[in-house]
């Protein structure tokens, strides 16, 4: 089972408890399903809460949860589960917010952004004239431009030519590419597409493209072409990824919430056991010898070699 970042659950959470604080009763099963997890989460999530409240920790600060018989019950949460109730700085701060982003090109739920904009502008009253005032730039130059060049590719089925810089390789690589759509995720936007070179769907960061050209080529998928499922993260593994172990020490934790993972076991010293599964061994290399010591390759071998080898080059050349 993946592990799960302490945010993503924090999100999940939040959500979770104004959800069932409407929903007395519902059975458990209905639950995870409307909440998307298993109901053994749901039932983890909910054990979770019994240590969670307002401060003083007493027991009337902590919420109540009950699940017997299949049927949730949630108490002692009307705190999270009252509507927001904002002040006029912070409601001139997300009408500013939302102006800026419905300026985003390319941007869907444009609808629900409007909509959202034009309740609090009506909510605000005449405080809202002040958001007037503020101005923010969106503009990120070329990425702009290959985002409009990229929606217009998907919009006739026009094959793409671009060159793209593999970052973990430092390596400019030219590429023919038939378009499947343009996603934003973790703030920055990517192009899926069917990618001649590789002969297989790719995802390419958009501020990474260093020259996009629109063809006058059928840039229509083959059929075998599937949207990836993203999750929360852009990263998806091939069937042909190699699976590998790190050892991390404690001040090196970060990794297993920065980088998706497959598994981690934590020591009694803090220190971390992690399973991550790859396409491109060159980027995990270079993570360890950035960790220097607070890293340490487990498996494959050829991996660990290797790290070994680099690192003891790289000392030779310090001692000559």
């Amino acid at each position: 089972m993946a592990a799960e970042s302490a945010t993503h659950r924090l999100a999940r959470l939040l959500t979770m408890v104004p959800w069932l604080m409407h929903r007395q009763g519902i059975d458990i099963e209905e639950a995870a399903k409307e909440l998307g997890v298993s109901p053994a989460q749901v039932e983890a999530d909910l054990n979770l809460l019994f240590v969670c409240g307002t401060p003083g920790h007493m027991p009337d600060d902590l919420i109540e949860a009950e699940w017997e018989g299949g049927k949730v019950f949630v108490g002692n949460a009307d705190t999270i589960a009252r509507p927001l109730r904002l002040g006029v700085d912070e409601a001139l701060a997300l009408i500013v917010g939302l102006r800026t982003l419905a300026a985003v090109p390319g941007l869907g739920e444009r609808d629900a952004i409007e909509c959202a904009l034009a309740k609090l502008i009506d909510a605000a009253g005449d405080a809202s004239a002040a958001s007037m005032r503020v101005r923010i730039s969106t503009d990120d130059g070329e990425q702009t431009r290959w985002l409009a060049l990229a929606r217009q590719a998907i919009a006739e089925h026009r094959r793409l030519r671009l060159n793209y810089l593999v970052a973990a390789r430092d390596e400019s690589t030219e590429r023919d590419v038939d378009p499947m759509r343009v996603v934003l995720m973790d703030d920055h936007w990517y192009l899926e597409g069917w990618c001649h070179r590789a002969d297989d769907v790719r995802m390419f960061r958009l501020d990474r493209i260093e020259t996009l050209q629109l063809l006058d080529v059928d840039g229509t998928p083959p059929a075998q072409a599937r949207p990836r499922e993203l999750g929360d993260s852009v990263f998806s593994p091939g069937a042909d990824a190699v699976s590998v172990t790190l050892e991390l020490q404690p001040q090196a934790g970060w990794v297993v919430d920065y980088y998706p993972v497959d598994q981690v076991t934590r020591a009694d010293d803090g220190g971390l056991t992690t399973t991550l599964r790859t396409n491109d061994l060159h980027w995990v290399r270079q993570l360890v010898w950035r960790l220097g010591g607070a890293a340490r390759v487990v498996a494959p071998d050829d991996l660990r070699a290797s790290v070994e080898q680099g690192a003891r080059e790289a000392l030779a050349a310090y001692g000559g």
